[in-house]
């Protein structure tokens, strides 16, 4: 790293250090969260073209952050995290993709469905690993439709006398489904190498990354990968049990995984992107119940190893600010999306470091002029004292890139402390 490149480095990092602890930085900081698929449109690339060659996605990715200069950026393989070759390899059924099922300038869309069924939590629990070959991935990916007659992985504990039960393995139904697993491997291979690469690029640029690692809050895993939405809001009501059996199972899970890959990158940002404990997916009661406990012990153990959680607080948080406030002072990155931010500067502003809530309709549609003024209002109100990041709202897909370049060179101007 040229000695130029080491003090932005050091400067950012204290920058947003400053913050995180509620502390005066210099200037407020800012940074873009999630871009998505901005860095293909500003780069001139399709949404398809960065979803299967990781090369140019990440030379897209390099080029935004380059030219714009946040304060940090967001690791894009927290966003886009598996190319399409591999996603198509394995015959992915949850997500439709830029290219696949969708226009190929058209963000991610999610196919919401019941992955695990009702009657399967005993099924999971007993055994997760027989669920998850057997059961689950014959679900979400098509090439493994033949997982499901593979012998119990149980069967093995009787070491070569369990032998046998592999001869299943030579159906040619089962080599197709591992040469799926091949391809889909070498594509993420490939995917990952480029991320460390650009990585790399950041660091010798001078340019932190915000988070070495991703994890979820339990209940999000249930809902989003396992039993959907409506069959979650449905287990809340007829089965409370056992969903709160497999919200206890998964938060080691969570916690572990988060752990070690901050381990692996030296980075001790871990991004949580929280899905269904906002305002409008369950009542006060239920979020006590279902999603606070286990989102609160999360984050505090991770406090406790020396990381800095940025949870993401999708929808509206507005009714939940108050447990919120129950959280360490100065140690959480919060990002906003549809919460009054001014409200969450009284309730938080003693408590955690606030990102967003920079409007994408006005980064997208708006004016210089009014890009400034919203600019300057949230600099005024919710960045007075310190404890602020300057961001969007959520993933900037469709912004403006004169806009974009509006908003950060005004942030950095006039949010001087």
């Amino acid at each position: 790293m040229a000695a130029s490149s080491e003090r932005l480095f050091k400067e950012r990092q204290q920058r947003i250090g400053d913050a995180i602890a509620l502390r005066k930085p210099d200037r407020v900081p800012i940074w873009f969260q999630d871009l998505g698929f901005f860095p293909a449109r500003y780069a001139g690339i399709t949404y398809k073209e960065a979803m299967y060659d990781s090369k140019k996605l990440f030379s897209a990715y390099k080029k935004t952050i380059m030219d714009f200069e946040p304060d940090m950026y967001f690791n894009p393989g927290h966003c886009i995290h598996t190319p399409g070759d591999a996603l198509e390899a394995m015959g992915c059924t949850q997500i439709k993709w830029p290219g696949d099922g969708i226009d190929e300038n058209h963000t991610f869309q999610f196919v919401e469905d019941e992955y695990m069924k009702a009657d399967e939590y005993d099924l999971l629990l007993r055994d997760p690993s027989d669920f998850t070959l057997k059961v689950l991935m014959p679900r979400v990916f098509s090439k493994l439709g033949i997982f499901g007659e593979l012998p119990s992985v149980t069967s093995l504990l009787m070491g070569y006398f369990g032998m046998p039960s592999l001869s299943v393995l030579a159906l040619p139904e089962f080599v197709q489904a591992f040469e799926a697993f091949h391809k889909a491997s070498q594509a993420l291979l490939r995917h990952v190498a480029a991320n460390g690469e650009y990585q790399k690029d950041m660091v010798d640029a001078g340019f932190p990354c915000s988070a070495g690692a991703i994890t979820l809050a339990p209940f999000d895993v249930i809902s989003d990968a396992l039993r959907g939405m409506k069959g979650t809001m449905l287990d809340m009501y007829r089965q409370p049990k056992n969903l709160l059996k497999l919200i206890d199972y998964l938060l080691p899970n969570q916690i572990n995984g988060a752990i070690a890959l901050t381990k692996m990158t030296g980075n001790p940002g871990v991004f949580i992107p929280l899905h269904r404990g906002a305002d409008g997916f369950m009542s006060l009661k239920q979020f006590e119940t279902f999603y606070w406990p286990t989102l609160k012990k999360l984050m505090l153990t991770l406090i406790d190893h020396g990381l800095t959680p940025c949870p993401f607080f999708e929808g509206d948080y507005a009714m939940r600010l108050r447990y919120l406030a129950q959280l360490p002072k100065g140690k959480i990155l919060g990002l906003f999306d549809a919460t009054d931010i001014y409200k969450a500067k009284e309730a938080l502003g003693d408590v955690m470091c606030i990102s967003g809530m920079m409007p994408l309709s006005l980064l997208q549609v708006g004016t210089p002029d009014s890009v400034r003024a919203y600019a300057k209002k949230l600099i005024d109100v919710v960045g007075k004292g310190g404890g602020f990041v300057m961001g969007p709202r959520s993933i900037m897909d469709e912004a403006n890139p004169g806009l974009v370049k509006v908003w950060v060179e005004f942030t950095k101007e006039y949010g001087k402390y």
